[in-house]
């Protein structure tokens, strides 16, 4: 049997379904790629667990790479998903051939700018709203003023979508206290990539990317100039980012 050159877990981000979220780019990365789009272990139960944490998700890609006898694998994750896949490569480098990082959702707490503290507050005052203002509050933040977000799609939301709102929640509580190992990712030795859209809200995912930069030694910026965190380039996009996912495992087969 013919064994894919390329294997990848994709992590989604708190809203989308893993399938929803990343089956544009899986197509178009085609069939020598081995690609696992995982669900986020915060909805495997009806509510999150009370004691959710970060390594919570952790665990869960461990276990998805055991299951498949992958020793090493590339792992990618978008929005919170991108929060579980740098908890991984903090926690488990040795298990990591690449780290694709799709505006992840929050990096640590170290090196904040006045407008990523100020950003965090607004936040912060989100938790108390109801679910509608709590969801249309989420994505505003996450935008520059400019961009008009598509609204609901008519009739009844999905089933899957009564779950979002506490799995929000629940990442928002880990953010808070999770402890997010600088010193480790700063010896992460594999090669790091970062796609920022263009129109996101530059004082979460430009701060990120730019504190990420000076953390990782081997760091690969990229930015889709049209693209926000409700249109990303893995949907949008994806034969673009398909290409550049290639050049970073390409790269990372012939890293130290």
């Amino acid at each position: 049997m013919r064994v894919a050159p390329y294997r990848v877990i994709f992590l989604p981000g708190s809203v989308l379904p893993a399938d929803l979220a990343f089956g544009s780019l899986v197509s178009a990365l085609g069939a020598d790629v081995d690609a696992v789009a995982k669900e986020l272990e915060v909805y495997a139960t009806a509510e999150p667990p009370p004691d959710y944490t970060l390594d919570v998700e952790v665990a869960g890609v461990m276990r998805e790479g055991d299951k498949r006898g992958w020793e090493t694998f590339h792992l990618a994750g978008y929005s919170g998903g991108g929060s579980a896949a740098l908890a991984f490569a903090a926690r488990h480098p040795e298990r990591l051939a690449s780290l694709a990082l799709l505006e992840p959702a929050w990096a640590g707490d170290w090196d904040l700018s006045p407008a990523e503290e100020a950003l965090w507050r607004e936040y912060d005052r989100l938790e108390a709203l109801p679910t509608d203002a709590l969801m249309a509050g989420f994505m505003r933040l996450q935008v520059k003023p400019d961009v008009v977000l598509a609204p609901p799609p008519p009739g009844d939301p999905p089933e899957w979508m009564t779950k979002r709102p506490a799995g929000i929640r629940a990442f928002m509580q880990t953010f808070k206290t999770y402890g997010l190992d600088r010193n480790a990712l700063a010896r992460f030795d594999r090669p790091v990539y970062f796609a920022l859209g263009g129109r996101s809200n530059p004082d979460q995912f430009g701060a990120i990317a730019a504190r990420l930069g000076r953390v990782f030694s081997d760091f690969q910026l990229e930015v889709f100039a049209e693209r926000h965190h409700f249109e990303p380039p893995h949907r949008i996009e994806p034969e673009r980012l398909a290409d550049s996912l290639r050049a970073l495992w390409r790269r990372a087969g012939t890293s130290s």
